[in-house]
């Protein structure tokens, strides 16, 4: 069985390595076959500031993602900027799972996506232990990921990772902002550190358990209270646990007006998005560099959780919030 962690990584529970070596191997072979569905976007934009000259006039270009909100609206943004700058585009967002995603940019189906870095480095490539450094993670899963044939170009802000969150009420309590005074409040006064969390982030390494390590907190189990994704964003808002474990792009976090607190000692992976391109295609096309960077670079926590809850909470279509995002940074005009 699989859960959703950070960065939308799906995790064998309890199977080991074995199990994820199979489930890729399923993957890549499903996705050789093909992707079979898809259509063209069609959205009537002109250069504004990426895509001056149309330097990818010419190009057929097929841009994926997976099937959550937030890599919607990445995946749309993606192909909005290819738009812009001349391309023909292919719209195969929403594929379900990360490996599907990912096999298809490897075996030449598609061209592009947004991908977590975290997620390539633990899931596709197998390793263990997260590299603290967000800019030494991409540098690693860049260097490891060229013998696959895909490139990773620099690095978003957007760090969709693990958090503890509160609201406002308990923030001006409480008045904690990082994790080392979560920690420090654990000791003065224990009764006041309640936690929400799910099942899963619990029990893992690099949840809880690992946390609390990090940190030299010692939370007693009766302060622990575990429960489905959606509820913690609830009860952390009302106020019946104290934290609550939160993803850190989570469009809810700004709709309830929670406090997401400082991992100051860089305990939690990093997830940071970066356009993962198929090497061949870069070569083909290399101005995919240039109208991708000032794009990424605008792509922030604070940003992913506004376009998010427009999906989530305000229940607007994703391509339409990339659209206008873009057309509102001026990164495209609108027809």
């Amino acid at each position: 069985m699989s859960v959703r962690t950070a960065g939308g990584a799906e995790r064998p529970r309890g199977r080991g390595r074995a199990l994820l070596a199979g489930v890729l191997a399923a993957a890549l072979a499903a996705a050789g076959c093909g992707l079979h569905s898809g259509s063209p976007m069609t959205d009537d934009v002109e250069p504004g500031t990426i895509g001056r000259g149309r330097p990818l006039e010419g190009a057929d270009l097929t841009v994926v993602s997976k099937e959550f909100t937030e890599q919607l609206v990445l995946g749309a943004i993606m192909g909005i900027a290819f738009e812009a700058a001349g391309a023909e585009v292919l719209d195969r967002t929403g594929i379900q799972g990360s490996v599907g995603t990912r096999a298809a940019v490897e075996n030449g189906d598609a061209d592009a996506t947004y991908e977590y870095t975290g997620t390539a480095w633990i899931t596709y490539l197998g390793h263990s232990r997260p590299i603290p450094d967000e800019q030494a993670q991409w540098q690693a899963v860049y260097d490891a990921d060229l013998k696959n044939g895909l490139t990773w170009l620099p690095p978003a802000p957007l760090n969709n990772t693990y958090a503890l969150a509160m609201n406002q009420a308990n923030h001006r309590k409480y008045r904690t902002d990082t994790l080392s005074q979560v920690a420090e409040l654990s000791r003065t006064d224990p009764s006041a550190v309640t936690l929400c969390v799910e099942g899963e982030f619990a029990n893992r390494a690099d949840g809880l358990p690992g946390m609390e390590k990090a940190y030299g907190m010692d939370i007693p189990p009766r302060n622990v209270t575990q429960m489905d994704t959606g509820i913690i964003y609830t009860q952390a808002a009302e106020g019946t646990c104290t934290y609550g474990e939160v993803f850190t792009t989570d469009g809810r976090i700004k709709a309830m007006d929670l406090v997401v607190m400082e991992d100051d000692k860089h305990f939690f992976p990093n997830y940071n998005a970066a356009p993962m391109v198929r090497t061949a295609t870069l070569r083909e096309w290399p101005a995919i560099a240039s109208v991708l960077a000032p794009v990424t670079k605008a792509l922030t926590n604070e940003v992913a959780r506004t376009l998010n809850g427009k999906v989530d909470v305000d229940g607007e279509d994703p391509h339409q919030v990339a659209l206008d995002w873009m057309i509102e940074k001026g990164f495209v005009k609108g027809g």
